[in-house]
């Protein structure tokens, strides 16, 4: 396996556990970058771009199979999530955004179906009571820029909002579209672009533009991660259960796009999905949360100021989540470090992606991470790969 890029001194145990992750953990192809104070101090790539091997053929790795270049971009699934959370926290740092409010005082139509108290950070610590639709949306109504909002606001509340949580997979990318669109008049993937990745420098995007699709790879199941001794993992029987019971909140709110779409379709990663279908490179993730805590190099000004870091690491919701079946925590639209996502330390804030993609940013060391993989696995959160890789920076510090 041929590793690409560089490590500062003393971070080697990085690229040690990333050639680990392809060894033993069934990666394909991934990469990996880190920032410290604002310095790029991990910069990995390697295997192939198509874990599928492409149209092109060559096998899931094999002889002509394309190599993953240095700015080659995956789908990061729910990893978006945390990119996205930091435009509504952007919106209230500029004093656009009441996060006390009702949802309804900026989209009015959003107060039936026993949602009219439903509050801003509601929304955002997946606290809304939506979580998933009596009637799916099929692939094309998720990605139009309308069925979304418009089912989710018509959708009874499946509890009372703000008394407690449970993860939005998919409606939460539609409440946060919807309710970004209505105080500024722009689609979030637009305004992301124009007020925090473009002006970053940064290779992700919510609506893939055309002239970069040639940049993005295939990505392909991978049966079920490993852990560090090579061992399939297998989850707690609960949660297995809730997500074979087509009845259950569960199944459900993972069904919320009937089927599941194809994240290898031009119009899927052209879609504006602020939940699950961004893409872009380990640096650009890594890069983001870099700058969410200070100034990075090559001038990458600061996103958050102190009170608004202080907002992305508050837990909102903790606990029992009605959704994961397993105790989560979130605070204004990130998943904070906890036994369903360990992340560096009880400070850090970010999102997993279902898969194996991860970023985060941890203001108590400074550090900024980003993994991406084109080798999706079945985990929603604490995929063994990251977690590999977090292990090893934390030995690395």
């Amino acid at each position: 396996m041929d590793i690409h890029g560089e490590v500062a001194d003393g971070f080697e145990p990085v690229r040690d556990a990333f050639v680990r992750n392809f060894e033993a953990l069934g990666d394909r192809g991934a990469a990996v970058a880190v920032y410290r104070d604002g310095r790029k101090v991990v910069d990995l790539w390697g295997g192939v771009r198509d874990a599928d091997g492409g149209a092109g053929g060559g096998g899931a790795g094999g002889v002509g199979a394309a190599p993953w270049e240095r700015d080659t971009a995956q789908i990061v699934r729910s990893a978006t999530k945390g990119v996205a959370a930091s435009v509504p926290l952007l919106l209230h740092q500029r004093g656009l955004l009441d996060l006390d409010a009702p949802v309804a005082a900026y989209w009015p139509e959003f107060k039936a179906g026993g949602k009219e108290r439903t509050l801003v950070r509601d929304l955002l610590a997946h606290r809304a009571g939506v979580p998933a639709l009596d009637r799916p949306l099929s692939p094309a109504q998720a990605a139009d820029g309308m069925s979304g909002a418009r089912a989710v606001a018509e959708q009874a509340a499946f509890w009372e909002p703000g008394t407690a949580h449970g993860y939005h997979p998919h409606t939460f990318g539609w409440l946060l579209g919807e309710l970004v669109l209505r105080v500024t008049g722009a689609s979030l993937g637009r305004w992301l672009a124009e007020e925090v990745t473009g002006p970053l420098g940064l290779d992700f995007w919510i609506g893939l533009p055309g002239d970069v699709a040639h940049r993005v790879g295939r990505s392909a199941a991978l049966e079920a991660p490993r852990t560090s001794n090579g061992l399939r993992t297998r989850p707690k029987r609960e949660v297995a259960e809730a997500y074979a019971d087509p009845a259950s909140l569960t199944r459900r709110a993972f069904a919320a796009i009937t089927p599941l779409p194809d994240e290898n379709d031009p119009g899927y990663r052209g879609a504006e999905l602020p939940g699950s279908a961004g893409i872009g490179t380990a640096r650009a993730l890594a890069g983001f949360y870099a700058a969410t805590l200070g100034d990075v190099e090559g001038g990458g000004r600061r996103l958050f100021t102190p009170s608004t870091v202080a907002l992305a690491g508050r837990e909102l919701s903790g606990g029992p989540d009605r959704v994961l079946v397993v105790n989560t925590r979130f605070s204004y639209g990130y998943m904070l470090h906890g036994p369903a996502s360990p992340l560096l330390s009880p400070g850090s804030f970010g999102h997993p992606g279902r898969g194996g993609s991860l970023g985060f940013a941890d203001p108590e060391s400074g550090l900024a991470f980003g993994y991406v993989t084109n080798t999706l696995t079945p985990s929603v959160t604490a995929d063994p790969r990251p977690q590999s890789l977090i292990k090893a920076l934390r030995a690395a510090l």
